[in-house]
């Protein structure tokens, strides 16, 4: 059977099509879930297209930097060519997953913004914030919801809440200065802080159907699809450089002890991904686990390898995420650890094919030595 405001659409358009509406009746507004089809992003960095600028990391610090710098102008750089925004903005890259997703609906549209926490995405009626000048996500999908006709929600969210980055910083001042692990103390803090991420997940999914169903939607008129994070380091040994020496730091970007890495890429990952599934099964979200997205593209992988001049950047070998660039040469450091061009590019082939797949959790994965389109989904 229709949901009602399905039903009432093709009601409105019967009736127009038969010449029923009349001069004397009010001009009516569009119905809910009218308009353009539409997909929508929403969350954090990991999906509103942080480190998009990057085509691949390479050592150049000059020019186009061996061509993975897409911001150089060939005189200078411009970052907004990328994100339309510089430092302390959102960062919604032209290559954001959901820009990356192909003809998936008549119109993409990301609402997510680097550095969002839960309480961003929440309605401001609700005690949500608003965050970097504007609303609250879920306030921003009311309008959307409003004058389109939403079919998917892809949402990216928890890293944040978590503290994925003072994990980063903690992990990589360990190696840098203190020359000790980070993962002992940093999983103390992890487990103290994973009840509440995964509570405020849940509300954040429970934001999203109270708006959808304040404009009229029923559950199985749209998608919720919750997503888990990528590593962007690789096991310690598939990592391309020795433990010791400066080689992680100066050339690799990831500087990060073995048990560190092997801690962060088999356990925090699959931790987090692992609470976000239970969130979408309790929520009724289809689960797209992305924890093993990057696998053999991670920085510093032994399966790819950084652009040169003689061997510009390809997504076949390129690495698909940000490196630490500790001397800040390149960039900005918020940059560092999130998946670049190419790698949003593989997670929009990932979004891609769970819009083709109705029901179910899925996991997506990369083909080994093929690039973003070679990406495949399987039973998550």
């Amino acid at each position: 059977m229709p949901s009602p405001h399905r039903a009432l659409r093709a009601f409105l358009a019967l009736c127009t099509a038969a010449g029923l509406a009349t001069a004397a009746a009010p001009a009516a507004q569009a119905s809910p879930g009218g308009g353009p089809t539409a997909v929508v992003a929403m969350g954090d960095s990991y999906i509103s297209g942080e480190a998009g600028r990057w085509l691949g990391n390479g050592l150049t610090n000059s020019g186009s930097r061996d061509g993975t710098d897409r911001a150089w102008t060939g005189s200078g750089y411009d970052p907004s060519r990328v994100y339309g925004s510089t430092a302390g903005g959102c960062h919604r890259s032209d290559v954001s997953e959901v820009r990356s997703a192909g003809p998936i609906a008549t119109e993409l549209i990301n609402l997510a913004c680097s550095g969002a926490t839960t309480e961003n995405v929440v309605r401001a009626a609700r005690g949500g914030l608003a965050y970097k000048g504007e609303a609250p996500q879920a306030d921003r999908l009311a309008a959307v919801a409003a004058t389109h006709d939403v079919e998917l929600i892809a949402l990216s969210i928890g890293g944040n809440d978590l503290g994925f980055a003072d994990i980063i910083t903690a992990c990589a001042t360990d190696y840098l200065v203190w020359y000790s692990y980070c993962h002992d103390d940093q999983q103390a803090e992890v487990d103290a802080r994973i009840d509440a991420v995964t509570a405020s997940v849940g509300t954040a999914v429970d934001e999203i159907r109270a708006v959808m169903s304040g404009a009229g939607y029923a559950a199985s008129d749209y998608r919720i699809v919750l997503q888990s994070y990528p590593s962007p380091l690789p096991r310690a040994a598939e990592n391309r450089y020795s433990e010791s020496g400066w080689s992680r730091t100066n050339t690799g970007g990831c500087p990060f002890w073995n048990e560190d890495s092997d801690w962060a890429r088999d356990s925090l990952v699959p931790q987090l991904s692992g609470r976000l599934r239970q969130v979408a099964v309790a929520k009724g979200a289809q689960f797209l686990d992305l924890r093993d997205a990057l696998q053999g593209r991670e920085v510093c992988a032994k399966a790819s390898r950084q652009a040169t001049a003689s061997q510009p950047p390809s997504g076949a070998t390129a690495e698909w995420a940000r490196w630490i660039d500790s001397r800040s040469t390149q960039g900005l450091v918020q940059e560092s650890m999130h998946p670049n061009a190419y790698g949003q590019q593989a997670l929009g082939r990932c979004l891609a094919l769970i819009r083709a797949v109705p029901s179910g959790h899925r996991a997506c994965r990369n083909t080994a030595g093929a690039g973003p389109s070679g990406m495949y989904l399987t039973a998550g």
